[in-house]
């Protein structure tokens, strides 16, 4: 058959195929901007998933509650735009802000008053506020965080939610973003937040040793060097002014 030619009068029409977003483990590169960058596990399929308990489906819609920051917490992006979060300020506790919420019973509350104290500490030494929310989607507030928090670009939102596998997620503000480099965010969750460490060690050992070592990255001098080791685990000195140099690291 002779081939088939397109008359010179006739528009041929080609409707893309539509886009999927997918939020990835801080693997993009080093950028300084303006803007919020979130890191948290991609949605993909994984070796340990059982079929019939936690499909692909599911781990999905597990993303999108896990990354809720990455979807509207503190950036609007066309990438993140159809990632929807669950919004429920009824889960939120009454009276003042706390800054570790525990909706997921991970954390003793022996624990979770040892962090409240540590990251209040952090914000007043370095003004830079870390934030944890410990849940397991679908139970979650979700993106009513945002106010009840007053996220702003010196804030870092972490979400601790072990349904993705990895259970360490974080938001993180355009300043802070600023003074740390991406590739810590990658080494922390390497670290500390693979289903590995915390089904052998508890959730709560990976989100204290997380915050932990948010802490010392945080008190840091300035420079090249900042953030480029990841704590050993309970590897800290009591908390002491902005740069505290009483802080030791095993590494990665």
């Amino acid at each position: 058959r002779p081939p088939s030619i397109t008359p010179p009068d006739t528009v041929v029409t080609m409707q893309a195929a539509p886009f999927t977003p997918r939020t990835t483990l801080a693997c993009a590169p080093k950028v300084r901007t303006r803007r919020a960058r979130t890191h948290a596990v991609a949605c993909r399929a994984s070796k340990d998933d059982v079929v019939g308990t936690f499909s692909i489906g599911d781990r999905c819609r597990a993303l999108a509650a896990s990354t809720l920051v990455a979807a509207e917490l503190l950036i609007a992006s066309p990438a993140h735009a159809r990632l929807e979060g669950v919004n429920n300020p009824a889960m939120l506790p009454p009276g003042p802000p706390q800054e570790v919420l525990d909706v997921a019973g991970y954390l003793t509350k022996g624990e979770i008053t040892r962090l409240t104290a540590e990251v209040q500490n952090l914000e007043k030494d370095t003004g830079y506020k870390l934030r944890v929310l410990a849940q397991a989607y679908p139970k979650t507030p979700g993106l009513a965080v945002k106010d009840y928090w007053n996220v702003d670009d010196d804030t870092v939102v972490f979400v601790a939610d072990p349904g993705l596998g990895n259970i360490l997620n974080f938001s993180v503000g355009s300043n802070v973003d600023l003074d740390v480099p991406p590739s810590f965010w990658t080494r922390l969750a390497s670290k500390y937040g693979t289903k590995f460490y915390w089904q052998e060690n508890g959730e709560e050992a990976s989100i204290s040793n997380a915050v932990s070592a948010i802490d010392s990255c945080f008190r840091e001098e300035p420079g090249r060097s900042k953030c480029s080791k990841v704590q050993g685990e309970l590897g800290e000195a009591a908390s002491a002014g902005k740069y505290n140099t009483g802080k030791w690291f095993k590494g990665l």
